[in-house]
């Protein structure tokens, strides 16, 4: 891993709205890029909206080669950074929940969610596989909303190589309102959920976490209320968002190669002294 700086959005991202979703993706990784941030990541379902229906099928595309992605791609070599996007693909006559990972020199990888919550399960089939992708800034784990409840997931990147884990998020909070107090609750919780949640995977695996939800009433009964967190690999927040408020915002962080190895080289440090001869139990199914 290399010292590098990167950025975490917070946005809406409207039901089948492409062309405005991908307008607005585009304007903050400009912004992103300006500020001098290499890698800029986005919330799941960031080009397509989140939401479960019909439509899903309808304006899901391929991945890598659909329209989204070679725009993405040209952005990305345009700016010299790397962009990680969430979007509903489509393989044959499936759908799947994916985010993808574009550099300067064009598509580097993808992951597929791998538990689908709730209603997605009828809308979106389930990815297969924990992939790691290397950026030469540093190996890429990707854990997508429901995902990273399971600490498996987060376990299994690290193992395979990982050293920053992206946590894209389109967290679903209740009705939406228009009053500020009560949005300010709604945010406030599903931010110290979130905490708790990935200051375990950071410092259980030792890696950093970029988490960002999206934010904003993004279809019939879908509203997110966003939330950003940096976590460093010892389990510290060292950067989040800022509004207490359901609305877009951009976060950017400095990433510390140093701390990354002073975390992996501590005694006892659990990858390297774990023993997973004695782990078969976790791979049975439950009763």
């Amino acid at each position: 891993m290399e010292d590098f700086r990167a950025a975490a959005v917070q946005m809406n991202a409207p039901l089948g709205e492409v062309e405005a979703n991908l307008e607005r993706i585009e304007r903050y990784a400009r912004q992103a890029a300006a500020e001098g941030a290499e890698l800029v990541c986005f919330p799941e379902l960031s080009v397509s909206g989140h939401w479960c229906a019909g439509e899903v099928w309808d304006i899901s595309e391929e991945v890598p080669g659909g329209p989204s992605c070679w725009r993405l791609e040209r952005l990305a070599d345009e700016l010299g950074c790397f962009l990680s996007v969430g979007i509903a693909e489509r393989e044959a006559s499936i759908a799947y929940n994916t985010q993808m990972v574009i550099g300067p020199q064009g598509f580097l990888g993808k992951q597929r969610k791998l538990h689908m919550s709730a209603d997605e399960y009828f809308h979106f089939r389930m990815g297969a596989s924990v992939n790691v992708i290397d950026i030469g800034l540093c190996r890429l784990g990707i854990g997508i909303c429901y995902d990273t409840v399971f600490p498996e997931t987060a376990r299994i990147a690290a193992i395979k190589g990982a050293e920053v884990y992206l946590a894209p998020h389109a967290a679903r909070c209740g009705q939406w309102c228009d009053e500020d107090e009560k949005q300010r609750q709604k945010v406030s919780a599903v931010k110290s959920n979130a905490r708790m949640t990935f200051r375990s995977r950071a410092h259980d695996n030792g890696m950093y976490v970029i988490y960002c939800n999206q934010a904003g009433p993004a279809g019939p009964d879908t509203n997110h209320c966003g939330g950003i967190l940096f976590v460093s690999p010892s389990g510290e927040v060292i950067a989040e968002s800022s509004t207490d408020l359901i609305e877009d915002e951009m976060v950017v962080c400095d990433l510390d190669a140093e701390a990354f190895n002073v975390r992996r080289r501590a005694r006892c440090f659990n990858l390297q002294t774990r023993r997973p001869e004695i782990y078969g139990d976790i791979s049975r199914p439950t009763d």
